[in-house]
C-alpha cells in the first residue's frame, strides 16, 4: 500500500493504494467517477482517457500512484456547473456521440487538442489525433465536425438536422 496525495478535479484527494492498482480503477472504484470507463486495458479505445498535468494520458494502463502529486481531470471535471465545456456542448449540439462509452475519452482528448492547436486545426488533424480512440458507434465525422467547431475552425456552421 502507498499513500497518494494529488488534485482531481481541482479538489486534493489523499488516499491509500495498492501498489498495483490502475489510476482507472481508483477513479471509478475509489472515488466514484465513472465518466471514464475501461474497454480494452491495454491502450487501444480511449475510453479511460485523462488529463494529468495538462496532458492525455489513457488512465488503464497508468498506477494510481504514478499520479501522486500531480493534477488529474476527468470528464466529471472539464464543465463549469450545469455549464458545458465547448467541446461538450459542441458534441451534443452536432450529434457526435450515440451510446456514450467512448464520449468522456474523445472530450479529454479533443479539449487537450484544442489547447495545443488552437485554431488552425483541420479535418486531417483531428482525424490523426483521434487514432487512438475508438468509436464503434458513430463514423467520426459528426466528432470531426463538432471539434472543428469547438476551436472555431468552421467557415460556416455545420447545419445540424432536428
Amino acid at each position: 500500500m502507498s499513500d497518494i496525495e494529488l488534485s482531481i478535479n481541482g479538489k486534493r484527494v489523499r488516499r491509500s493504494v495498492e501498489d498495483h492498482q490502475l489510476l482507472v480503477s481508483f477513479l471509478r472504484e475509489d472515488l466514484g467517477l465513472t465518466g471514464t470507463h475501461v474497454g480494452c486495458d491495454t491502450t487501444q479505445c480511449g475510453a479511460c482517457v485523462v488529463s494529468v498535468d495538462g496532458a492525455t494520458v489513457k488512465s488503464c494502463t497508468m498506477l494510481a500512484v504514478q499520479a501522486h502529486d500531480t493534477a488529474v481531470t476527468t470528464i466529471e471535471g472539464v464543465s463549469s456547473g450545469a455549464t458545458l465545456h465547448a467541446v461538450q456542448d459542441a458534441f451534443h449540439r452536432h450529434h457526435a456521440l450515440q451510446c456514450g462509452y467512448c464520449t468522456a475519452g474523445l472530450v479529454i482528448t479533443a479539449i487537450d487538442l484544442i489547447e495545443r492547436e488552437g485554431g488552425q486545426l483541420t479535418r486531417e488533424t483531428v482525424a490523426h489525433t483521434l487514432k487512438g480512440n475508438l468509436c464503434r458507434c458513430t463514423g467520426y465525422q459528426n466528432i470531426i465536425t463538432a471539434i472543428l467547431d469547438a476551436a472555431g475552425c468552421l467557415s460556416a456552421p455545420a447545419q445540424v438536422a432536428q
